[in-house]
């Protein structure tokens, strides 16, 4: 009985141990949809001028495109406006407006939009924008904007900048992007930050979730992936598939350090060769025994983390600390790339 026990127990653990170990596999790496994105599929950037009323006293004192805009609207609205008669109102500004057209946008939707003030506005608190088309690149009207602005406001419940708004919803699509994603033969995937070991990595692994040669890299920062017949029309669903396959990304050996911080942001791949440095009264050898001398610490192994930990531990200073590694990485003993903020 004990021993059919130990068995069902044995047999437990094992299976939990396989589940463990699936679960550890499946959620290593990155997905795919967040390290590359689909060529074609993106946001557009809209934009439109237009006039903001009902501010109380803040708007543009005597802003010529501002007056001009007024009296063109007044004309619209059947108000005879002669060209000789200037008209003032602090109680209206121009503005530009902004707003990003999502992919695959339908019409009838609405997106957020920005307005910001290109007059002598002091404040946008509380206006309302009036009727402004939205236009694209290809100078198509896409959209259709209109809202009460609305200001970010600190704690103590000022605006840090009044002259720029937002309004949730502010704008609504009125045409349709035109995108047959579903009915793509053959797509392409660009890697955010390009690397031939993730590229090839990549590769193998849609290839492999597809079962067979479907994905083929074009360069480090290119993929191309052409439909299996059993996904034609219906591309939607394979990219739905591929884009949760996760992948072990690489990258470059990189230090980036903050010199007014003294903030240092490194990956697990820098290392740096045998040194001596010199800085002030401080002496620093990088080699792979450690101990310590009178002047001349000796820091054990050979990465970046080890010197930055003594370098902390002795009190150096930021600007010190940057120009250490400016230094380190002119020798060539910094094995990565070095970018300074």
């Amino acid at each position: 009985m004990n021993i059919k026990y130990a068995l069902l127990a044995s047999s437990l653990l094992v299976t939990m141990l396989l589940v463990s170990s699936a679960s550890r596999a499946e959620n290593s790496g990155a997905r795919l949809k967040d390290i590359a994105s689909v060529k074609g599929v993106r946001e557009n950037i809209l934009i439109g001028y237009g006039v903001i009323v009902g501010l109380k006293g803040t708007g543009d004192s005597s802003a010529d495109v501002t007056a001009r805009s007024l009296g063109k609207l007044f004309s619209k609205l059947g108000l005879d406006v002669t060209k000789n008669e200037k008209i003032n109102s602090k109680n209206a500004a121009a503005v530009i407006v902004t707003a990003k057209l999502p992919p695959f946008a339908r019409s009838g939707v609405q997106i957020d939009i920005t307005v910001s003030s290109i007059g002598d506005a002091t404040s946008l608190e509380g206006g309302v924008l009036l009727v402004t088309p939205l236009r694209a690149g290809d100078q198509q009207t896409y959209a259709v904007a209109q809202g009460t602005v609305t200001l970010g406001s600190l704690a103590d419940g000022k605006s840090t900048f009044p002259t720029v708004g937002r309004i949730v919803s502010g704008a609504m699509i009125e045409k349709d992007v035109d995108t047959n994603f579903s009915g793509k033969k053959s797509f392409r995937l660009s890697l955010n930050n390009p690397d031939f070991t993730t590229a090839a990595r990549l590769v193998s692994l849609v290839n492999a979730e597809l079962g067979g040669k479907f994905a083929s890299a074009r360069d480090s920062a290119t993929v191309d992936v052409v439909v299996p017949f059993n996904y034609d029309g219906n591309t939607v669903e394979l990219m739905a598939r591929i884009e949760n396959v996760r992948v072990v990304v690489d990258s470059k050996a990189k230090v980036v350090l903050n010199e007014r911080t003294g903030t240092v942001v490194m990956g697990d791949h820098v290392s740096i060769t045998p040194v001596a440095i010199a800085h002030g009264d401080l002496s620093i050898q990088v080699k792979g025994n450690a101990g310590k001398g009178d002047r001349l610490y000796e820091v054990k192994g050979a990465t970046v983390s080890d010197l930055v930990k003594l370098l902390n531990t002795l009190g150096v200073q930021p600007k010190d600390l940057t120009a250490i590694f400016q230094t380190i990485k002119a020798t060539g003993a910094l094995q990565a790339e070095l970018e300074l903020l």
